[in-house]
């Protein structure tokens, strides 16, 4: 996920596993510029509040970048990961971490992320977790919620991570469905970062 446009300087295409299995080993990541995973506080943070459905989860990345949230949630336990990246160069380097760590149950798409979810079938693979970071200022959100749900790619109690600018923090309430609950929200500098649960006992009006 490609967030603004500074330069990343020479040596800092890394980035720490957490927790779990891999815990400690250090990920390569694409030298693309404005690329930066998500910082190890707030994934520390995501993933204590996930800890408890992690384990055996089927998971979707939809706009992979460094894959850091992926390899956090293989490292603790996930069943499954697709990582979806309209980068080459981006989903290359994942494939390449991926086969370091002798990963095999991780599926690599390189795609842009909304015309992967338009293109999904009738019957869909479902996932359990799903994580959104999109790159920021690009009006990629509202349509890849709804489009989750059109798609019918979530399983009935899942759990949405959303990674935003804090100024579109304002308005998140606003845009998704109906049967999404916050879960858990917080604020870390200019990032808003969210996480709601999938009600599917929730009745229309």
């Amino acid at each position: 996920m490609v967030r603004k446009s500074a330069k990343a300087k020479t040596g800092e295409h890394r980035l720490r596993i957490i927790g779990g299995e891999w815990r400690g080993r250090r990920i390569e990541f694409a030298a693309v510029d404005g690329l930066r995973p998500t910082g190890d506080r707030i994934r520390e943070t995501l993933f204590n509040w996930l800890m408890a459905v992690t384990p055996g989860a089927h998971c979707l990345d939809l706009f992979a970048g460094s894959g850091a949230l992926s390899f956090e949630a293989l490292s603790r336990g996930a069943e499954s990961v697709t990582l979806i990246d309209q980068s080459a160069k981006v989903t290359n380097a994942i494939k390449t971490q991926l086969n370091l760590l002798n990963c095999n149950n991780a599926k690599i798409i390189n795609q842009n992320g909304l015309k992967w979810l338009e293109q999904q079938p009738a019957d869909p693979q479902q996932f359990d977790i799903v994580f959104l970071d999109p790159p920021f200022h690009k009006n990629l959100l509202q349509q890849s919620l709804l489009l989750l749900e059109e798609k019918k790619l979530l399983k009935p109690d899942a759990m949405i991570y959303i990674e935003s600018e804090v100024e579109l923090d304002t308005g998140l309430e606003n845009i998704p469905p109906p049967n999404w609950v916050l879960h858990r929200l917080k604020i870390t500098g200019q990032v808003s970062y969210s996480l709601y649960k999938r009600e599917s006992d929730i009745s229309a009006p």
